[in-house]
């Protein structure tokens, strides 16, 4: 019996490289779990940092990840009173192909940008930009429609804001997309943002089609003033002209079957035994015996025979004594949640020797662990010739049965 084990995930890269360009890793892995079968997704293993860091329950609950880039914006010429800062992000979903070089095989995976933030630094203390005594009230005075925390349309709020006199940190949810503009109310002069803070949401295409092994693929974003997908409108420049996330699904399937004890050694006889046709002189209408098998699989695999003696078409059994043959045929029933090639349930297939023909096999979720038998079985034509002929001798041969998942 020959088994293969593959595995499955994905993992996305996000660092800096140079002065115009950045990336990030974002990594993300599929492997199946007993525990939950049904659960045939990729898990991001992604450190998370910013914002997703310091609020992971808020993210958990969104189905985000965050990502603090190191792309700074800063004025390129003063900021006076009625000018904006015009925070956009790609929110919109955007797909890109992942590949494996080793198959070939591609799969689609879809990002969007569902968060933005940073830290504004201003050059003077909001105190004296604005003329307030007191700090936080500075903040809500500098800007049309209040503080940083609330966040202007189509942006949402998410409850963060930090302060000090010179500086504001914030975090917006970006649920659709636009410009989410802050119209400055006094001059502002010059101001930077720090870093660039991202929330994500990924949506990965299903392992369970996906042969194992590790699949690439980048999608890149535009930086800058102006049309560019992040920006901060058009008074402020960008360090880096553009954001690249370089995506590595990395993907571990499970193939495994076991028999019982004893459970490689075949007796074919007739339904209730010998005794019926000793007693009776009957001839059976077939010779057979079902083996039970477990089996643990995530992904297609196909099966085939090898036989000992036989042709390209079938495996024979051997006379002991005479060395006539007859051939025999095998079958598999596997258990629910693994379907045939037009998503049927598996019930008696037929096998054949690999030069012959393959079948593959499809799982609809994990299957772990579940209860599989191989039929196999002499027809009734052929029972009835090897009965009469040779009573009294044994038909002896080996047949080897292959789950393979290198399709």
């Amino acid at each position: 019996m020959k088994t293969t084990a593959y595995w499955l995930g994905l993992s996305a890269v996000l660092g800096m490289s140079g002065v115009q360009a950045a990336s990030q890793e974002i990594r993300a892995l599929f492997q199946p779990d007993s525990s939950q079968p049904h659960k045939n997704v990729f898990i991001n293993k992604t450190p998370n940092s910013g914002y997703c860091a310091s609020y992971p329950a808020q993210c958990a609950d969104n189905n985000m990840f965050s990502i603090q880039v190191p792309i700074r914006f800063s004025t390129v010429s003063p900021l006076f009173a009625n000018n904006g800062v015009w925070v956009k992000a790609p929110s919109e979903w955007r797909q890109l192909n992942v590949t494996n070089h080793e198959t070939q095989e591609s799969s689609v995976v879809e990002v969007r940008i569902s968060g933005i933030g940073s830290r504004f630094q201003l050059s003077k203390p909001v105190t004296e930009l604005t003329g307030q005594s007191d700090v936080l009230e500075g903040h809500r005075k500098l800007w049309t429609g209040n503080s940083w925390v609330y966040a202007p349309p189509p942006c949402e709020y998410s409850g963060v804001g930090f302060f000090s006199p010179t500086t504001y940190q914030f975090f917006w949810k970006t649920p659709q997309p636009g410009m989410c503009i802050k119209t400055a109310a006094f001059d502002v002069g010059h101001m930077s943002f720090e870093y660039l803070d991202i929330a994500y949401e990924l949506r990965t295409p299903n392992p369970l089609n996906m042969s194992s092994g590790l699949y690439t693929g980048s999608l890149t974003y535009s930086v800058g003033r102006g049309s560019a997908d992040f920006t901060m409108g058009p008074f402020l420049g960008a360090d880096d002209g553009s954001l690249t996330l370089d995506f590595v699904l990395d993907v571990q399937h499970t193939l495994k079957v076991d028999l019982p004890p004893g459970g490689n050694r075949i007796t074919l006889q007739p339904e209730g035994g010998w005794q019926r046709w000793l007693n009776s002189g009957q001839v059976p209408q077939r010779l057979f015996s079902d083996q039970t098998f477990h089996i643990s699989a995530s992904s297609r695999f196909k099966m085939y025979l090898e036989c000992g003696q036989g042709s390209l078409e079938t495996c024979i059994l051997v006379n002991e004594g005479n060395d006539f043959g007859t051939p025999f045929n095998v079958s598999v029933s596997l258990p629910d949640g693994l379907t045939d090639a037009s998503g049927g349930p598996v019930r008696r297939q037929a096998l054949l020797p690999k030069a012959w023909g393959t079948v593959t096999f499809q799982p609809r979720n994990y299957v772990d662990r579940k209860s599989g038998v191989l039929h196999f079985e002499i027809d009734k034509r052929n029972t009835e010739r090897i009965v009469k002929a040779n009573r009294g001798n044994q038909y002896l041969g080996t047949v080897v049965v292959v789950w393979d998942s290198e399709i």
